[in-house]
């Protein structure tokens, strides 16, 4: 993903709320297969990580993202963006280009 496109991402993730909370449980199955179904559903979902979650935030989105097969976009604070393309959705988002080589 490059600079541009992520910075794409991160205007879009700006004005939603985040879809959801994960406490103190952690990233457990059914948090993964939760965010699994929303990038499915939205592509692009965003998420608050509560401070009493007790594990490393930065480790956990990073997990998180890798569980449900997505980008990290962006960790700001608590909160976290995550990507997934789904070539099957309809009105998917449309990334903007990146670079030609010449």
């Amino acid at each position: 993903m490059t600079s541009k496109q992520r910075s794409y991402l991160i205007g879009l993730a700006a004005g939603m709320e985040p879809v959801f909370s994960i406490g103190k449980a952690g990233i457990t199955p059914e948090v993964v297969n939760a965010v699994d179904e929303a990038l499915t559903a939205r592509e692009l979902v965003k998420l608050t990580l509560l401070k009493n979650m007790g594990d490393d935030e930065e480790d956990s989105a990073r997990t998180l993202a890798e569980r449900t097969r997505s980008q990290l976009v962006t960790k700001i604070g608590h909160k976290v963006v995550l990507y997934r393309e789904n070539p099957k959705k309809k009105n998917k988002i449309v990334l903007p280009e990146s670079r030609k080589k010449i």
